[in-house]
């Protein structure tokens, strides 16, 4: 973590200076804001967390209910969500709250039991990721957002009991084209309306979108009529893997899962409750917690469940739904017309909880949007760059959409779908899915954004369109040991990470120095073209180098002046720019990331943590064209 670099500034570094003309709490709504955000749950506050960072961004979140939320809704946070809150700032703190999952069993009936365990399977299988699959209240996910929020420079807080009634976008309007209509819903306060224009609206605002309908889109596909019930509670039971995520499948009553929650006592049972017909809705059925309750010692027999506490519990229906596109422009006009709304989480997409997907994908939307509009709002991008947003993120979504169709039947598969081994499908099927459950398959197709696997091969670990495997390696300056991938945050900017050649210790001549030379001084170079003057030479693209020597046998002092640059108000020299491999825990991330040792590589590391490119250290004209695609040159 650096600070300091414009002087000397005492308290919690976390906490950045106010920036002015920003408004505060209470104050009335403005007229005009760059960006509109409807609704405050993950996606909407993700997105809002990126937008905070950025003075010269206003924007609105407004939220229909009357406070942050305190219980409920999803629970599970998979590997890759933990990465990009290690970008955030915040991944320790719920890794320290939360209860990770280290392993999961499957229970079913047996010759001479009515229930045993059948199964048991490693959670997260090693090497996948440095960070583990946890679970923990979405609400405290909700808290630490809104944490980094109220510590930005612009003190960003959602407006609590506002919703979008309505809103129009003028496509030939060149200033805040987007009129949205805001309707109070606090107590006392119905039926009051305000108007504001926003330049970018972000629908986050669930299922029921009305941002969504708004643009006119709509969500398609089906249900698969079965009713479930999921709880929280507090309980005293004999079940020995109370503690563990456990499928449990009984004889005749249907299945249930475990999933143990923070604090070590709370626990989450997902309960298949009852069949529904053709065109039965749940709230036809009149259920409630005691339903599932029963359902649920049912169930476990012969092992007992006495609920002390139902903590808070619902009932749904399974439905798998997708909205043809993710923002407001007409396919047919995607040349002539640059999006001004997108839709983002449950507004586009929905599915079951059961592979734990939905907070997650919906924290990807917008993590994937957020450093695109922070990028377009600020100027480095052409408003164009937006169109990847739904190109790439709806991609994804159907991914999920379609794996949740056929998990979700997975899950409640009966003895006659078992192997002949007697394990029950549903354990195979889950240890062939874990890769997609962990939030590491998804792949972004070839775009300006993501280029050709010309040169993969030179690392084949970092595969291009996919996120950025990090690896452990010591800090050249510092010898602390870390991981490479913890030096992205969520500020927006590219990364490049040369991976320096057999023998090459950055000096004069070498292919590191070379690269690094023609960088900060070249006009054709994309840190000269990119960056605008007056700025610090990292604050469009992050340049830094990973040698194979240990710590001990290179010089820092020795390093080309772009791996130990002056930023800053004072120009303070920055020194974490350089790493080495971690040859004395015998952790070297070229053998962990298959980076070729005798010709080095540049791998490209998009603001959202995944790869956009691989290249030779010596291909300038294709590493300046891949920028040129994206950012605008700056005079």
């Amino acid at each position: 973590m650096q600070f300091h670099v414009d002087g000397f500034r005492p308290g919690d570094p976390d906490v950045a200076p106010a920036a002015p003309g920003h408004r505060r709490p209470g104050e009335p709504l403005p007229e005009t804001v760059d960006v509109l955000i409807a609704g405050a749950g993950p996606a909407g506050l993700c997105l809002a967390a990126q937008l905070a960072r950025v003075p010269r961004i206003r924007t609105l979140l407004v939220e229909p209910k009357a406070g942050p939320m305190e219980k409920g809704q999803a629970d599970g946070i998979s590997v890759r969500s933990m990465e990009m809150f290690q970008a955030f700032g915040f991944a320790e703190k719920v890794m320290r709250e939360s209860v990770w999952i280290n392993e999961t069993t499957f229970w079913a009936p047996a010759a001479d039991t009515p229930l045993a365990r059948v199964a048991r399977v490693q959670d997260v299988p090693d090497g996948i990721s440095e960070m583990p699959h946890v679970l923990i209240n979405q609400a405290r996910v909700h808290d630490m957002y809104l944490d980094l929020m109220r510590r930005s420079p612009t003190r960003l807080e959602p407006d609590y009991g506002l919703k979008v009634a309505d809103l129009h976008v003028d496509p030939d309007a060149t200033d805040h084209p987007v009129t949205v209509r805001l309707e109070h819903t606090t107590p006392g306060c119905e039926g009051q309306s305000a108007t504001v224009r926003a330049r970018y609206v972000v629908g986050c605002d669930g299922a029921r979108s009305t941002v969504r309908s708004a643009i006119g889109g709509a969500l398609h596909g089906d249900a698969a009529h079965q009713a479930w019930g999921v709880m929280d509670v507090l309980a005293v039971t004999d079940f020995p893997d109370w503690r563990m995520k456990s499928f449990v499948r009984s004889r005749d009553e249907g299945i249930l899962m475990v999933l143990p929650r923070e604090g070590g006592h709370l626990v989450r049972l997902y309960v298949e409750l009852d069949r529904l017909g053709e065109h039965e809705r749940v709230a036809d059925r009149g259920m409630g917690a005691a339903d599932i309750i029963a359902k649920a010692q049912r169930i476990f027999r012969p092992f007992a469940l006495d609920v002390k506490e139902v903590v808070w519990w619902s009932i749904y229906e399974i439905g798998h739904r997708l909205t043809d596109k993710f923002d407001d422009v007409p396919p047919d006009q995607v040349v002539t017309r640059t999006p001004r709304v997108m839709l983002a989480g449950d507004a586009c997409h929905t599915h079951s909880p059961k592979a734990g997907q939905g907070m997650n994908v919906s924290m990807g939307d917008t993590f994937n949007l957020g450093w695109k509009l922070v990028a377009v709002l600020t100027g480095r991008a052409d408003a164009a760059l937006l169109h990847s947003y739904s190109a790439e993120r709806r991609a994804a979504a159907q991914g999920l959409v379609e794996f949740d169709h056929k998990w979700a039947r997975l899950v409640g598969a009966r003895a006659e779908d078992d192997g002949a081994d007697g394990l029950p499908r549903v354990a195979r099927e889950f240890v062939n899915n874990l890769p997609f459950t962990c939030g590491l398959t998804i792949r972004y197709e070839r775009s300006a954004l993501t280029g050709a696997p010309t040169h993969q091969h030179l690392a084949r670990g970092f595969e291009i369109g996919k996120r950025f495997h990090s690896a452990p390696v010591v800090r050249l300056a510092d010898a602390r040991p870390m991981h490479l991938g913890h030096c992205i945050e969520a500020d927006a900017r590219f990364r490049l990470f040369l991976f320096a050649p057999a023998g090459d210790t950055g000096a004069p001549g070498g292919a590191v120095a070379t690269l690094c030379d023609w960088l900060e001084h070249d006009p054709a170079s994309p840190l000269r073209r990119h960056t605008g003057p007056g700025e610090d030479v990292d604050a469009v693209i992050d340049t830094r180098a990973v040698f194979q020597q240990g710590f001990r046998a290179l010089d820092h002092g020795a390093l080309p002046t772009l791996l130990r640059p002056h930023v800053g108000r004072y120009g303070l020299c920055d020194y974490e720019k350089a790493f080495c491999a971690d040859l004395k825990r015998g952790e070297d991330i070229f053998a962990l990331r298959g980076v070729d040792r005798g010709a080095g590589c540049v791998v490209v590391v998009r603001p959202d943590q995944y790869v956009g490119h691989v290249l030779p250290l010596g291909a300038r004209a294709e590493l300046a064209a891949y920028f040129a695609a994206i950012l605008r040159v700056r005079g």
